[in-house]
């Protein structure tokens, strides 16, 4: 538990779930209509009520999360899942990294395969122009995806050696993509760089190197005002916060929050902000929501190690929660940053 937090008494979401098994097809944006398959939403989960002793109400669950929300499950069996990002007209893409898919989750409550192979695609987002982003593991790169459907190469080297293994990133207004670059795609003897960065792309290419002192850094996302950058550096347990500084690069790191359970599985991963700046994070146990000045307010409790989260639906009140093998979503009361706008 992270000290000096005053006491808070953290939202658990008592689940009593009961799912069928998902069996994939094979055949490239075809949803699935297997005769086995159940997408269905599960209605049956009790929720007891957010309880806080924090007497500011803009610093209470209670703001955030409604006592009669409720997490679903809206797919399974899957072999590890990440990157959700909503798509504006009306679907979410995630990547299953081992499966070499990204997935799609459409209006319709089904699970199609969107692009295969992906590359082993782990993290994903939108450009300005809703163009998809993709940290891809197995290519070793940042691509985007074009509007006829061509994927092309955004940065796959830096200073003439390959990158380790793009997993997660953001764009800024300004157009700039902010990406990280741990080791979890590649073996040891793969590695050319001797480092874990985490970088800025500008909008005419250039790539620089921000950060290479974090142990492996991941999930990563920007305050509502940009003027902040969070940075999950999972294996040493924490997020990490720095002032981004008007030519795009960051300075004065420093420690914002850790995430810490030996009790629950799972690491700080997956990261994202809501429009007042409280900042979400995947961790041991479910989805970690923190102040903005870095106070625990609670835990949405999730009955698998979850990977990553992002805003959905067309107010960004829905959030999507990425478990290891299962997708699951929860209706919120405030809405998510929308990246890069």
């Amino acid at each position: 538990m992270i000290a000096k937090i005053a006491t808070i008494s953290l939202l658990f979401i008592v689940l009593t779930l009961a799912f069928s098994n998902t069996l994939f097809k094979n055949h490239l944006l075809k949803p699935f209509t297997d005769s086995n398959l159940s997408n269905q939403l599960t209605s049956d989960l009790a929720i007891l009520p957010a309880q806080t002793a924090n007497q500011d109400k803009k610093n209470t669950m209670q703001r955030i999360l409604d006592d009669s929300a409720k997490l679903e499950k809206l797919a399974g069996d899957f072999q590890f899942i990440e990157g959700p990002i909503w798509h504006p007209d009306g679907f979410l893409l995630f990547s299953d990294i081992p499966a070499n898919i990204i997935y799609k989750f459409g209006s319709n409550q089904q699970v199609e395969v969107f692009r295969r192979p992906s590359g082993k695609a782990n993290g994903n987002t939108l450009d300005q122009e809703n163009r998809l982003l993709t940290g891809e593991h197995e290519n070793r790169r940042v691509s985007r995806t074009e509007k006829d459907g061509q994927v092309i190469t955004l940065a796959d080297r830096y200073e003439d050696k390959r990158l380790n293994s793009p997993n997660d990133l953001v764009v800024k207004s300004d157009g700039s993509i902010y990406f990280t670059d741990p080791s979890y795609g590649v073996s040891k003897d793969q590695e050319e760089l001797g480092f874990y960065g985490v970088y800025r792309l500008a909008p005419d290419g250039k790539l620089t190197l921000l950060v290479k002192d974090l142990v492996l850094p991941n999930g990563i996302a920007f305050s509502p005002d940009e003027q902040k950058l969070y940075v999950n550096n999972s294996e040493a347990g924490y997020i990490a916060v720095f002032d981004v500084k008007p030519d795009g690069t960051v300075t004065n790191q420093q420690l914002f929050a850790e995430l810490k359970d030996a009790s629950q599985g799972g690491v700080p991963d997956g990261l994202k902000v809501d429009v007042e700046g409280n900042v979400y994070s995947t961790g041991p146990g479910g989805v970690w929501i923190f102040s903005p000045d870095g106070k625990l307010l609670g835990k949405i409790s999730v009955p698998e190690t979850a990977t990553n989260l992002a805003w959905g639906e067309s107010d960004r009140k829905t959030l999507y929660i990425t478990g290891s093998t299962s997708l699951y979503r929860i209706r919120l009361k405030i809405a998510g940053v929308q990246p890069g706008k």
